[in-house]
């Protein structure tokens, strides 16, 4: 009986292990990947400046580590963005053309926001905000999913070359459906 009381609590112990090992690798948080904003195109300086702010904001509330085009990352992301006006509405459209590590396009994300203005050069701080926090929303789903798709792929022992049973000519061969 005392041998099944300790099998017990080791059995729980390891549960108990292995539960919290699995809590740091699928939380989901994008937070330890590098991210390099390279450029924006479509904007005059004034709006790149005021944008990257915006982004730098959203990107901390996030847990997004955003770093600057020359540093070291895991993802590099490339932006556009262009306004057009339909029955009297603009719209501010933008592109994010994320890339991995090897310069291979991962990931593009692309949405669009009603705009206060007609043209990019005239975006306020607010138009501004809610473009950032909207595409940064958009990057770090992408990064928690690519950080979870990664541990997942991540085998737990090193392969094994795979052994096959050898056929005997004996035995009747079986016919696919």
């Amino acid at each position: 009986m005392a041998g099944m009381k300790h099998a017990g609590r080791l059995a729980a112990m390891v549960v108990t292990a292995a539960l919290g090992a699995c809590q740091g690798s699928f939380s989901g948080s994008p937070e330890g990947v590098p991210v390099a904003l390279e450029s924006i195109d479509g904007a005059p300086t004034p709006i790149r400046t005021a944008l990257v702010d915006e982004l730098t904001s959203a990107a901390t509330d996030r847990k997004v580590d955003l770093v600057g085009a020359s540093a070291q990352a895991r993802y590099r992301v490339r932006g556009y963005l262009s306004t057009s006006t339909e029955d009297g509405e603009t719209k501010v459209a933008y592109v994010w053309d994320v890339f991995d590590s090897q310069k291979r396009r991962a990931k593009r994300l692309a949405g669009s926001s009603p705009a206060p203005a007609s043209s990019i050069s005239n975006l306020d701080k607010a138009a501004l905000a809610k473009l950032a926090q909207a595409s940064m929303d958009e990057i770090a789903e992408f990064l928690t999913a690519s950080k979870s798709e990664t541990v997942s792929e991540t085998p737990a022992t090193p392969e094994s070359p795979i052994q096959t049973a050898e056929v005997s000519g004996e035995e009747p061969s079986v016919a696919m459906q």
